[in-house]
């Protein structure tokens, strides 16, 4: 399994969106900044966004996995990539994903047969 470095491409609001159906106030995503970068390996980076996580893992997790491609071949021109948004339908936070090189610690590699 290799880790995968998350990108935040873009930190959107639809503001004429918000003004019909969000609470008074409501601004761009607070959590994440563009530009900013993780790395994801078993679980959820420290510091990223809860919401946008549970949108993005399946991705993650077939990257760290071996998916090289989604969909049918005419998504992301490259191999290993995915680009993609949270689910936040007023103030959308985009990402772009990437395989890296670096493998993920098993956490079963202390000697113990976890089947036994």
């Amino acid at each position: 399994m290799k880790k995968v470095k998350i990108t935040v491409l873009r930190c959107t609001f639809n503001e004429d969106m918000a003004k019909q159906y969000a609470e008074p106030g409501l601004k761009p995503c607070s959590v994440l900044k563009e530009g900013q970068v993780f790395y994801a390996g078993l679980g959820k980076p420290d510091g990223f966004c809860d919401g946008a996580w549970r949108t993005i893992h399946p991705y993650v997790f077939a990257l760290a996995n071996g998916a090289k491609r989604f969909y049918f071949n005419d998504w992301v021109r490259h191999d290993g990539m995915a680009i993609t948004c949270c689910n936040d339908g007023l103030r959308p936070v985009f990402f772009k994903l990437e395989v890296t090189d670096e493998e993920v610690p098993s956490p079963f590699n202390d000697g113990h047969n976890v089947y036994q």
